[in-house]
């Protein structure tokens, strides 16, 4: 198992090519199931959560061929060999689960293990279920397994009881190949899903709404394989503006779209960064002390909630006092206490954590608990006096393509070394 070592204090400059969005790449790849023939994706990042979906289609009989390198992806699904996703391959991933939305749209049936893959919170799929059920689609729970049978599928009208990404992207993958009208109200209007909303327009499925949080839906068994490009990480882009904002320095986000970080930009703003567009991404630096300022987390295009434990990490070193709420997922504060141990200053009631800066961060050893702690510990140990140890950061290889290489080529000290 891996470990990083930061020597903090080093501020950073220069340009970082943001990689595509693994919350983009999913579900197009799971899409692909649904067209016979070869779908080639490019700009796919290269992250062990896609390594690991190409695994659960391959298993399905997919031929996926990933040139990491080029940064393609060909997905030929011309024959399907199998209907299930078994636990081995889905337990590691809650993203897999779209294969269960994939195999009822193309096979009428599927048989999938219930995810896994986070270490923070329930996360039920019972809206997913709802969704299908609407559909005419049985449902049965054996052994772990969720079987679909969708003999009598039909158009529906439902209304997802919240704006869930999975479910929005599960029930679109079904409603894709129905060849009536179904009506999805209060879907998710993330960037990640428009995409898949315009890839299935493009496969040959009529959709009205697209952005908007009720989609018209009127699908078709004759799906046809595209090419398609993955939409930039603005998780990570986010990620790499919140460094600056902690170290200091001048970097061009290279690829960022600014209409997918808007309320990031907006905060970041108030608490005195400079952020400005430019004709190849977004340009940030941070000139004097930051100030604090308060963050409450919410579906899009609120503030995401992916972003919530590098603010906090951001707010440690403003001067002042600033409140951080999680209203998506209350209990997602693991990182807080590995946090403390470094020296930020934060309080938590309940799903509010109180930052009081600026702290006067020190080097010391920290342990990742899940994908965006990870990337919270990175920024303040970019930041902190002296040398950070960070182990367990096989977390970080899910959701950030090459960090340290890129930290490092902005003039941060940090190396990837083995734990004994």
């Amino acid at each position: 198992m891996d470990k990083l070592i930061i020597q903090g204090g080093h501020e950073l400059y220069g340009n970082i090519q943001v990689a595509g969005a693994k919350n983009a790449a999913l579900p197009l790849m799971a899409a692909a199931v649904l067209a016979p023939g070869k779908t080639t994706l490019s700009n796919v990042p290269r992250l062990v959560d896609v390594g690991t979906m190409g695994r659960v289609l391959a298993n399905l009989g997919l031929e996926v061929e990933h040139d990491r390198d080029a940064g393609t992806m060909s997905l030929d699904a011309a024959n399907l060999t199998s209907d299930t996703a078994p636990y081995e391959l889905v337990k590691t991933m809650r993203a897999s689960f779209y294969a269960l939305g994939a195999l009822i749209g193309r096979l009428r049936k599927g048989k999938v293990s219930l995810p896994g893959g986070c270490a923070w919170g329930p996360r039920p799929v019972d809206i997913h279920m709802k969704g299908f059920e609407a559909m005419g689609v049985s449902i049965d729970l054996d052994e772990g397994y969720v079987v679909a049978d969708a003999a009598n599928i039909h158009g529906t009208n439902f209304v997802l009881s919240f704006p869930s990404v999975g479910a929005t992207v599960n029930l679109l993958l079904v409603a894709a190949t129905i060849p009536e009208e179904t009506v999805l109200d209060n879907v998710a209007r993330e960037p990640e899903v428009t995409a898949l909303v315009r890839m299935l327009q493009q496969m040959g499925a009529t959709i009205e709404g697209t952005g908007t949080s009720t989609l018209r839906i009127v699908g078709t068994r004759d799906l046809k394989p595209v090419q398609q490009a993955v939409i930039p990480d603005r998780i990570e882009a986010g990620t790499y503006l919140a460094a600056v904002g902690m170290t200091g320095g001048e970097i061009v986000l290279k690829g960022a779209e600014p209409e997918h970080l808007t309320m990031v930009i907006a905060k970041s703003v108030e608490a005195g960064l400079h952020v400005t567009v430019t004709v190849d991404g977004i340009r940030v630096k941070r000139n004097g002390e930051l100030r604090p300022v308060d963050v409450e987390t919410a579906v899009y295009p609120g503030f995401a909630t992916d972003m919530q434990a590098q603010w906090i990490a951001l707010m440690s070193m403003a001067n002042g006092a600033s409140f951080v709420t999680d209203t998506i997922y209350p209990d997602r504060f693991t990182h807080v206490a590995e946090l403390m141990r470094l020296g930020a200053k934060v309080t938590m009631k309940e799903n509010v954590a109180k930052v009081q800066g600026p702290s006067k961060l020190k080097g010391a050893p920290v342990m990742s608990t899940d994908l965006r702690a990870s990337a919270c510990l990175v920024l303040a140990g970019l930041a902190a006096e002296g040398e950070t140890h960070i182990s367990r950061i096989y977390h970080l290889d899910r959701g950030y393509e090459k960090l340290e290489d890129k930290l490092r080529a902005l003039g941060a000290i940090i190396d990837r070394v083995g734990e004994r």
